[in-house]
Parts: structure tokens; sequence; C-alpha cells
């Protein structure tokens, strides 16, 4: 199976057969991930980055391991409440995804002379994001699946999405490659949480109301992450992706507008 094999262009009967299992998970993640430990190949070489360079690199990955770590506790914790086994198939390949997120992010880290990971996230961390993180693993701890996989693969995914997407295009080619393989996963987890809430929104359209409640919660917290990653990483404001769009557009997939 070819790495860009895009969830979203799968129809229902394909995607729930195909997506929900651990078969399509190997032979995805093979394809990007083979011969490059830690996400990226011996072939790829590090770039000589300015002090100013560095630190700016070293925040935006410790708000990358907030969010990552989001990820990692909502989505360990849904499985014990997914609504059929599939979706908990799902999750557990979801989970492995995010533990693999979180490690070459702290590899990279190290690579960039960071001893103490754990100090630096504390000290560097959105705070916004750190809220994005407490709301969603609230809706976690409430056993609510509506709001937690809406929380976390619509808006967080899209949200990583996004952000990892925009930065690979512009980062030194270690982090780059590194990044290419963490969005491949997010992806396919975005396609995951359109898909199970889409048939929702079908069935039972009153949920559509509770959840753009929830999405206007959040929302501010998401577009000031994408303000204070965007000045983290010295993008001038005249040269700045419209991240805000393309997160609003991928929700709107779901008829979700602002």
């Amino acid at each position: 199976m070819s790495d860009e094999s895009n969830p979203h262009e799968f129809g229902e009967a394909d995607f729930r057969s195909t997506v929900h299992s651990f078969e399509f998970w190997f032979e995805a993640v093979e394809g990007y991930l083979h011969g490059r430990p830690y996400g990226v190949s011996a072939a790829t070489k590090e770039a000589e980055l300015t002090e100013r360079q560095r630190q700016a690199l070293i925040t935006t990955l410790c708000n990358y391991c907030v969010g990552e770590t989001a990820a990692l506790d909502a989505s360990s914790g849904m499985i014990g409440f997914a609504p059929d086994r599939h979706a908990k198939i799902f999750l557990a390949t979801q989970v492995v995804d995010e533990g693999r997120h979180l490690e070459v992010l702290l590899h990279r880290m190290a690579q960039l002379g960071v001893a103490a990971p754990e100090a630096e996230i504390e000290k560097r961390a959105n705070r916004s994001l750190l809220k994005f993180k407490d709301r969603l693993l609230e809706f976690v701890d409430a056993r609510d699946w509506e709001a937690s996989i809406f929380a976390q693969n619509v808006i967080l995914e899209c949200l990583e999405f996004t952000v990892f997407r925009h930065h690979a295009g512009t980062a030194d080619p270690v982090t780059a490659e590194m990044l290419r393989g963490i969005v491949s996963d997010e992806r396919r987890h975005m396609g995951f949480g359109e898909n199970d809430l889409g048939r929702r929104l079908i069935a039972a359209p009153h949920t559509h109301d509770r959840l753009y409640k929830i999405k206007r919660e959040l929302d501010t917290l998401v577009l000031d992450t994408f303000s204070e990653a965007l000045g983290e990483l010295g993008v001038p404001h005249a040269e700045r992706p419209d991240l805000e769009g393309d997160y609003l557009a991928a929700v709107a997939r779901l008829g979700f507008r602002s």
C-alpha cells in the first residue's frame, strides 16, 4: 500500500473494513518509517542552526510534545468506552502512533541539546494548548464519546496536521522529514474522526448543536495556539500561511461553520 493512501477517499464500507485494522496500519507506517530510525533516514543531514533558531525550534517541539501527550492520554482512555470493537482496534493503533510521535519529538529535542525535556516542556508550554489538553481530558474522563472524538480526532488532529504540514515545508531537513512522517499518521486519525462523527450526525442531527458549542469553546484556544506557534517559528505576519483558514475549512467538512 502506498504511503499516499488517503482515508478521506474511502467509501463507508471500505473505510470500516480497511482503516479499522492493524493490517492497514502496518502497511501504512511501513511505507514511510522503514529505514528511518526516529522517523529520519541516515542520509538526511543536519543543517546548521543559529542559537536563536535552535531555541525557537526547541520551544516549538515542546509544544508539539504537549499536543502529542494530550492525544496519547486521550486515545488510550477512549478505548475503554469506544462504541464498538472496530473503534477500539483503531484507537489501539492511534495509541501506538501517538507514543511514537512523542518519542521522536523527545529524541529530536535531545539532538538539539535538551538534557531535561520535562522541565523544558513545563517552562515553554503554550498556555492555550495546556487548557485545550485539560478540556479534552475532561471529555474523556466523562466518557463522552462524541465530545472526545470531536475534540481529539477532528479538532486536535486538524490543528496538528495543519501546523506540522506547514512547518515541514520550512524546517531544517531532519525536522522536516520527522514531521512528514507524523503528518501521514495525523491524516489517518482525522479520517477516522470525520467518518465516525459524520455517521453520527446523520443518525442524530441534534448532536450537531452540542458539538458546535464545543467547537466555539475550543476555537479560541486553537487559534491562539496557531498564532503563538507561528511566532515561535519566527514567521513574519505578512508571510504567515492561513493556518486558521485551513483549520476552519477542515472542521467545516462536518458542517461546522464559524
